[in-house]
């Protein structure tokens, strides 16, 4: 049996400032542009998952390791920058504190980086990414989750607008210092913090 968790009653009944309700996801390079690149085909029987840099014990996950880990579902809402948000999406996937606790980073281990098959990489501070609601997702609303929506994997943070919210990951390097992201490079704010309007750098 999965292990459920809450988002807080803020985040899943209120929306942040300047955002507005939309009825589901928007399906990247359907709904919503593909910006960056096409979107990536990847099939589970080939993908892996590199987690590695300043950790004690690197790891490499193929579909049924990730699947062996404990699950869990959160519900949360999701907010894009472009100020739409889809309330209560039902993530299943593993939390990201799960994948810290078996690859136990080191002491000089402050940023997290992810890579993404389509070339698409964001980076967040690791204390941002070990709260309960930071998933490592493969489901949505009890379907696996297709390729439009970054399937087989995507990272969610509730907390966070969505651009920090990877798809595609392939790596996830544990680093000593910070990188930039494709959007953080390109003027958007690296806090990306939904709560207090955090769109743009300045």
């Amino acid at each position: 049996m999965s292990d459920q968790v809450r988002g807080k009653k803020k985040e899943t009944r209120t929306l942040p400032p300047g955002q507005r309700a939309i009825r589901k996801l928007l399906r990247w390079g359907i709904d919503h542009p593909a910006i960056v690149n096409t979107i990536p085909r990847l099939e589970v029987t080939t993908w892996r998952l590199v987690i590695d840099g300043e950790v004690e014990k690197p790891l490499r996950l193929d579909w049924q390791a990730l699947l062996k880990l404990p699950k869990v579902e959160s519900v949360s809402d999701f907010h894009c920058v472009e100020g739409w948000s889809v309330r209560d999406c039902r993530w299943e996937g593993v939390r990201f504190q799960t994948l810290a606790q078996k690859v136990q980073p080191r002491d000089s281990a402050a940023y997290v980086f992810f890579e993404c098959a389509d070339g698409y990489t964001t980076s967040l501070a690791l204390p941002d990414l070990l709260d309960d609601d930071v998933v490592l997702a493969y489901r949505l609303n009890g379907q696996a989750l297709e390729a439009s929506l970054g399937g087989p994997l995507r990272l969610v943070l509730p907390k966070k607008y969505a651009y920090k919210s990877a798809m595609w990951i392939t790596r996830i390097r544990f680093l000593a210092t910070k990188l930039l992201g494709y959007w953080e490079k390109r003027g958007y704010s690296d806090s990306a913090d939904v709560w207090t309007n955090d769109r743009f750098r300045t």
